[in-house]
C-alpha cells in the first residue's frame, strides 16, 4: 500500500510512538514499503513530541545503579544500557530525518534507514532479554543522548557534529571495551554472554556506517556554509556544551567512519588537555 503521507511526515508520527514494540514493527512496516517512499524536501513540520515509553526509569547518569556483569542480573543490566542507547537511536534519526527541512533528498534516506537499523538492533537486544527473563523498561537507565538532541534541534550542522560525529561515535570507543569486559567473565561463555557479543558485533558494524553518514552531512553543511570543519566543530562543542571525549579511541573504526588524521589528532590533543 502506497504511504498516505510523504516520508518525513511519516517518520514524525513514528516518532511520537510510546511504545517500542509498536514504533519498531511500524518502521519494519514503513522499510518494506521504501520502493513508494516519497520525500518533500520543502515542506515545514509541526514540532511533535518524541514518544516515552512508562519504562524504564530515567535518572541522571551517576545515580542509575553499576552492577556487575559477572551475575545473571548484572548481565542483564549491561544489555539494558545497551538495549535503552538503541531505542534512543531510533529516535535521533527519526528526528534527524523529520525535522530538518531543506536538506537533499539522500539525507532523509539515509537518515529513515538508520532509524531502521536502530530499531533491528533493539529488537535483538530486547529479543535476548526477554529469554534471559527480563524487558526492556526492568532496569533503571539515563537519558544523555536525548538531552543533546533537543539542544541542536534549531540547527542541523549542530546537530550532525554533535550527536552522531559526537555521542555516536563515542559507541564506535565504548563497544570493544563493553565486549572485552564480556570476554573475561567466564570461559567458555555463557549462551547469553555470547549472544550479546554477537548482536555487538552487528551494533558496532551498522554503527560505522552510522557515523560516517552524520560525518558526510557534517562535511557537505560545513562546505555549503564555507566553514572550516575542525574549527567549527570546537565552536560547536563550547557553545553546546558537548561532553568531554575521552581516550581510548577506536582509530580503526572511527576511519572507517570519515574521521581524518587531523581530526583524531584533534581528538588526542583535546583529550590530553583535559
Amino acid at each position: 500500500m502506497p504511504l498516505m503521507n510523504d516520508l518525513r511526515t511519516e517518520l514524525s508520527i513514528l516518532f511520537g510512538l510510546s511504545e517500542p514494540a509498536l514504533k519498531v514493527h511500524a518502521l519494519k512496516n514503513l522499510w518494506a514499503q521504501r520502493t513508494d517512499w516519497l520525500v518533500r524536501e520543502d515542506l515545514v513540520l509541526s514540532n511533535c513530541s518524541m514518544g516515552r515509553p512508562h519504562k524504564p526509569t530515567l535518572k541522571p547518569p551517576k545515580q542509575v545503579p553499576s552492577r556487575k556483569p559477572s551475575s545473571h542480573e548484572g548481565l542483564g543490566a549491561l544489555i539494558h544500557s545497551v538495549c535503552h542507547i538503541e531505542f534512543n537511536a531510533i529516535n535521533l534519526a527519526l528526528d534527524a530525518a523529520w525535522r530538518f527541512e531543506h536538506m537533499p533528498k539522500h539525507y532523509y534516506l539515509q537518515w529513515a534507514q538508520v532509524a531502521f537499523e536502530e530499531a533491528t538492533h533493539f529488537e535483538l537486544l530486547s529479543g535476548l532479554l526477554n529469554d534471559m527473563g527480563f524487558a526492556y523498561g526492568d532496569f533503571d537507565a539515563h537519558e544523555g543522548l536525548w538531552l543533546m538532541c533537543e539542544k541542536t534541534q534549531d540547527d542541523v550542522l549542530a546537530r550532525m557534529a554533535l550527536v552522531p560525529r559526537t555521542l555516536e561515535a563515542r559507541g564506535l570507543d565504548a563497544t570493544p571495551v563493553i565486549q572485552d569486559k564480556l570476554k573475561r567473565l567466564t570461559q567458555p561463555l555463557t549462551p547469553y554472554a555470547q549472544r550479546a557479543l554477537e548482536i555487538l558485533d552487528v551494533i558496532l558494524r551498522d554503527e560505522i556506517t552510522h557515523v560516517q553518514i552524520g560525518n558526510h552531512w557534517y562535511l557537505w553543511l560545513c562546505a555549503k556554509q564555507g566553514l572550516n570543519p575542525q574549527r567549527t566543530f570546537l565552536e560547536l562543542s563550547r557553545t553546546y556544551r558537548a561532553p568531554k571525549i575521552r581516550p581510548p579511541f577506536n582509530e580503526v573504526a572511527r576511519r572507517l567512519a570519515g574521521f581524518t588524521d587531523e581530526d583524531l589528532q584533534a581528538l588526542n590533543e583535546q583529550a590530553a588537555m583535559d
